[in-house]
């Protein structure tokens, strides 16, 4: 099973550029915790950073309230964006989750466009499927 397999496809983005009430909304509208944001080369979504509700509210809300509405995501994104490819292994991407202490890695493909997300969720899913596949097959015998 690989990270590209069990990532969720549907990410919601943004572009650098957008002021962070505004990325805040879009959070909200779309019922996400985080914005992975993109780059377009040559039509292509690439990711270069991510900002999680709880960075807006830790980073801006809580630390520079004042300023929030002239702050883009450029001002607060983590850039130091840890990424999994799509043909990552599950437990090569829960690997570097833990090495990073993050809890979502945009999944990227060969050329480095975004084409999915991989979150806690999503890992807990997959690792309780597999139990009760376990369960099953002991039941069975």
């Amino acid at each position: 099973m690989t990270a590209g397999d069990i990532c969720n496809r549907n990410v919601v983005v943004a572009p650098k550029t957008e002021m962070v009430v505004d990325a805040a909304k879009r959070m909200r509208m779309a019922h996400v915790g985080d914005l992975v944001i993109v780059e377009d080369r040559q039509g292509q979504h690439v990711p270069v950073g991510i900002v999680t509700d709880r960075d807006i509210v830790v980073s801006v809300v809580a630390g520079d309230a004042d300023h929030i509405n002239y702050l883009s995501l450029n001002d607060m994104m983590s850039e130091d964006l840890v990424t999994a490819k799509e043909q990552d292994s599950v437990e090569l991407a829960l690997q570097r989750m833990q090495e990073r202490g993050v809890r979502r890695l945009p999944v990227v493909d060969a050329a480095g466009a975004l084409v999915g997300i991989l979150t806690m969720d999503d890992l807990l899913r997959h690792f309780t499927e597999q139990q009760g596949q376990l369960v099953e097959l002991m039941a069975s015998e």
